[in-house]
């Protein structure tokens, strides 16, 4: 395992700079989506659903950064401003609950006392509801109930599912599927500290699933590594992959 002292330092503004890239590239592909309208006879409609969802995980992904500090490691202020923020463009998740939740996940993964397992329900779609159960709060589903209610006044409602309902709930199946079932589930062939498996060594393979996050391993090896710098921390020899 390389050693996370070997990375060059991270630039101040590096992550604040990803991280409202994300947010803009995010909403302007939001616009432009619900503008442009969907359609059932048109291919490109369905591959632009799953660039919006891909933009949902990035949104997440950079929250998930900010509750490790990454985002803007001279400013926690700010970088605890941005992980708010991207969490609640994601379906109006909040920040301060899932930030203590990921820190429990970090510290006692794979066991009865990390949030995002399984609690002996491990197949996929039992897991997938567990982990949706701990996570989904009567405010966010309240929040979401509104802004729909008021975003059909002006977008039809097609469109608003396809482009926001729909990329959002593909984003939470992308990353429970490559950041929490793949890398924690059933026994590992080689236990660690971690309980945790990482994917095979396949850059691009890796950035188009999760953001790197398959990596995930490295990521728990090193949480303080941003997304954007963890294919950097993954070792020459493949011992823990799916």
């Amino acid at each position: 395992m390389t050693s996370t002292n070997t990375l060059p330092q991270q630039k101040p503004l590096t992550g604040v700079f990803i991280a409202f890239t994300a947010i803009l590239v995010w909403s302007s592909m939001l616009i432009v989506n619900l503008i442009w309208g969907f359609s059932w006879l048109d291919p490109l409609s369905y591959l632009r659903i799953l660039v919006q969802a891909h933009l949902f995980t990035w949104l997440f992904i950079t929250a998930h950064d900010a509750m490790h500090g990454t985002v803007a490691p001279a400013n926690p202020k700010l970088n605890h401003l941005i992980g708010k923020i991207c969490t609640a463009l994601f379906i109006f998740n909040s920040y301060k609950t899932l930030r203590p939740k990921h820190y429990l996940h970090h510290r006692h993964a794979g066991t009865d006392e990390d949030p995002d397992f399984h609690n002996g329900r491990e197949d996929f779609f039992n897991w997938y509801f567990v982990f949706l159960k701990e996570y989904i709060t009567w405010r966010q589903l309240l929040l979401t109930t509104i802004a729909f209610n008021v975003a059909i006044l002006w977008v039809p409602i097609d469109d608003l599912i396809a482009f926001w309902v729909v990329p959002s709930l593909l984003a939470t199946l992308q990353l429970f599927y490559f950041g929490t079932y793949l890398p924690h589930r059933g026994m590992h062939a080689l236990p660690n500290r971690y309980n945790s498996r990482s994917q095979k060594k396949n850059h691009l393979v890796a950035f188009l699933t999760c953001y790197f996050f398959g990596y995930h391993y490295e990521h728990h090896a090193s949480p303080s590594t941003a997304w954007w710098r963890l294919w950097r921390l993954k070792h020459g020899e493949e011992k823990t992959a799916f």
